[in-house]
């Protein structure tokens, strides 16, 4: 995460504009339904997974949407996040802009316009060599097993969309940048620990190129303390309390967190209110199946 104001951290609510966020990464159509044991056998698919899609899956994307109630979100952890913080805000619709590679067809319509529904400003790079990536939650009971192709949102190509002016504009307008990093972060860069604060504390000390501004480092760690550094400082908020029986799905867990956590930073809020708007977002989102939440968020 990076911000150009210097002042980020002031704890002085700012008014927002339009595409003051930016976000970047896999865009994924999650489409959802209620499956049976025959369908998961077919596939070779267990009841509670995650998985990446192999050749023998291909068809399964087909076949699924022709299930009853079939649902549709704009998914990718990225594209998540920033759905999650153009949630948060609200008003205006969007702060948050995504740039992400589909493909031009069916499912690449559909992201479109979950996206324009979510508010957020989606500006996809669209190809004709791989379809748009998917993900399949094959809902069985309690069970969700996903299976994900990624597809086009591989195939993004910086010199035919970002380098274009009217994107880079874009990209200038935003304050706070945000691209989730898919590799082990600590192993890495060989820390040799697997202690949360101490990862904290070396990521923070790592070579930084604004030295105006401190680095603030934030960890997550599903149910125990979320843990930030600023500084030489190391602070540890505690999670909201919630009962494991409302535990619904903690996929969208770490998304919303990131998403609550960006909703509040564009803002220009404190470190501690953009915990804690973190922690609200995702003690939403673990509630309910998939990333979903309510039509507004109640968080004073």
């Amino acid at each position: 995460m990076s911000n150009e104001e210097t002042n980020t951290w002031s704890g002085k609510k700012t008014a927002l504009s339009e595409n003051t966020l930016f976000g970047m990464g896999n865009p994924l159509l999650d489409i959802s339904a209620v499956v049976d044991k025959d369908f998961l056998d077919k596939f070779g698919l267990k009841p509670n997974d995650q998985i990446l899609a192999e050749d023998k899956h291909k068809a399964l994307f087909t076949e699924i949407v022709k299930r009853k109630k079939v649902e549709y979100h704009a998914g990718g952890s990225t594209q998540n996040s920033v759905k999650i913080a153009q949630w948060m805000i609200q008003k205006p619709h969007k702060v948050a802009t995504f740039f992400g590679c589909i493909g031009k067809d069916h499912f690449g319509e559909i992201l479109k316009k979950k996206a324009e529904e979510a508010h957020v400003d989606a500006h996809y790079y669209e190809q004709n060599e791989e379809p748009t990536g998917t993900c399949a939650a094959c809902i069985t009971g309690d069970n969700r097993s996903l299976v994900a192709n990624l597809a086009a949102a591989n195939c993004y190509k910086k010199e035919k969309h970002l380098d274009l002016d009217s994107n880079w504009e874009l990209v200038e307008k935003a304050k706070v940048y945000y691209i989730a990093e898919a590799a082990t972060f600590a192993k890495e860069l060989g820390f040799e620990t697997d202690e949360i604060a101490e990862i904290a504390n070396k990521t923070q000390n790592l070579p930084k190129e604004n030295t105006k501004r401190q680095r603030v480092v934030v960890f997550t760690q599903g149910k125990d303390d979320t843990v930030a550094t600023v500084g030489d400082k190391v602070i540890m908020f505690p999670v909201l309390d919630i009962d494991q029986n409302d535990i619904v799905d903690t996929n969208g867990a770490g998304d919303s967190f990131v998403g609550g956590f960006l909703s509040a930073l564009v803002q220009e809020q404190a470190l501690e209110e953009c915990i804690r708007a973190g922690h609200y977002a995702a003690h939403v989102i673990i509630r309910r199946v998939g990333c979903t939440f309510p039509e507004k968020p109640d968080f004073h």
